[in-house]
């Protein structure tokens, strides 16, 4: 199959949606497809080397911006457009992503999920003439459902069967301001009558957005995520240094508060003797002033040498990061699609601490790699942080039935063997 699959970079930090995205497309090339992957907004960082990608961002973010504020902006001549979507450029505007107004998102964001009908289309219908002119494609994939603005115009004008995955975007539309938030889910349901097949990673994000997107019984498949496990080292922590590991953006929708006030709860009780805390993962500009907060907290409790903090780590450092844990923790305030943090953090056997809502019930099933507890309430996470820290029998068995279970069934290439027998039914589907 020839495969055409467009996704949306962050131009200087690493996302789960990325690497899963870059695992996809590889492990799909080694099972004999033309898979292309094409950026959109800003360049793509995977676990190569930082911005690496394979073809130049197709449509850039600072372009778009424009062409929302000024629909005349597509008609200007190349070299401008060509001048704004340079990659340096656009990795300097990524750094300032998290300074955009709640409005000025919501505009956005409906925008493009209005496809012809928005302000930006004057911009996106060159996507549609650069797929035209690339030769035929047996299919194209959407990274996720924000770009289903495209699916009307490529059924219509390319005749090409589209597939979109599913990657946690309620979470973000849920926190747009109203008017946008109902008239981004109304576009997106529009949409949907336009896509074949949509792919969930977890039979928990597959009901939630069957109801919210009203999708036909049979239109949503779940693909659980997979990645390159043999990447992942075997954990191998200081005995001497029982270490609790966190490894997501550096936010309190990840829970990040809740697990430093665990974290703090623990080492007063003394239970787990030299117990550190090592928080790596994606920090932009506009998380400063949070993080600065926690690292205040940590001070005030006498903790502050025992704190290690790692952002925006390369792929290589992030598998070193995981290779020094003796437990791991991501405490999401929300119900996650998934979390490929956890798969990772498992892969490097390294036992999880997850709360007992979303996906994170369905991958502790699964993987066998550890344990759940309530959310949103740090005594009951340091409760079961110390149980697991100070039960070494108990953490060898989660370490080995994990590791098993991510290499058999949440590798890339289960999921491109998953994916493929999707495409083919879209493909076939009348």
């Amino acid at each position: 199959m020839r495969i055409l699959h467009l996704t949306p970079g962050t131009g200087n930090f690493h996302c789960g949606s990325c690497l899963r995205d870059h695992a996809l497309i590889k492990a799909l090339r080694v099972r004999g497809h033309d898979a292309l992957m094409a950026p959109l907004y800003l360049p793509l960082v995977t676990d190569r080397e930082f911005g690496a990608q394979e073809l130049p961002v197709q449509i850039g973010g600072i372009s778009l911006f424009l062409q929302q504020k000024f629909t005349w902006f597509h008609k200007l001549p190349k070299f401008v457009h060509r001048w704004l979507n340079a990659p340096d450029r656009l990795r300097k505007a990524a750094r300032r992503m998290g300074m955009t107004s709640a409005k000025s998102l919501g505009e956005m964001a409906l925008g493009s999920l209005l496809g012809t009908e928005g302000r930006q289309w004057g911009e996106w219908k060159k996507l549609i003439e650069w797929i035209r002119g690339h030769g035929k494609f047996d299919v194209i994939s959407l990274s996720n459902s924000l770009l289903t603005g495209l699916a009307p115009a490529i059924e219509k004008e390319l005749g090409i069967p589209i597939i979109c995955s599913l990657q946690g975007e309620d979470s973000f539309l849920d926190t747009l301001p109203e008017p946008y938030r109902e008239q981004c889910w109304e576009a997106m349901r529009t949409n949907a009558r336009s896509v074949r097949r949509f792919i969930s990673p977890s039979q928990f994000y597959t009901d939630l957005m069957h109801r919210r997107l009203e999708t036909a019984p049979d239109q949503i498949k779940v693909i659980p995520n997979g990645i390159d496990a043999s990447s992942f080292t075997t954990a191998s922590p200081d005995p001497n240094w029982p270490t609790i590991g966190y490894f997501a953006r550096m936010i309190h929708g990840k829970g990040l508060t809740t697990l430093v006030d665990a974290f703090i709860d623990l080492a007063k009780r003394g239970t787990v003797p030299r117990v550190k805390l090592r928080i790596g993962g994606a920090k932009t500009p506009v998380d400063d002033k949070y993080v600065a907060e926690l690292e205040a907290k940590i001070r005030a409790a006498g903790l502050a040498n025992r704190v290690e903090w790692h952002p925006n780590l390369s792929f290589k450092d992030k598998v070193h990061f995981f290779h020094d844990l003796t437990v791991f923790s991501v405490p999401a305030t929300y119900g996650e699609a998934f979390g490929l943090y956890v798969i990772e953090a498992v892969a490097s056997g390294v036992p999880v601490v997850q709360p007992d809502h979303g996906a994170f019930p369905e991958l502790i099933a699964a993987t066998e790699g550890g344990v759940l507890c309530k959310p949103d309430d740090a005594k009951t996470l340091a409760d079961a942080l110390e149980s697991l820290l100070n039960d070494d029998e108990l953490r060898e068995k989660f370490s080995k039935n994990g590791m098993a279970k991510v290499r058999q069934e949440f590798s890339a290439t289960r999921m491109a063997e998953r994916f493929e027998a999707v495409l083919q039914e879209a493909i076939s589907a009348a």
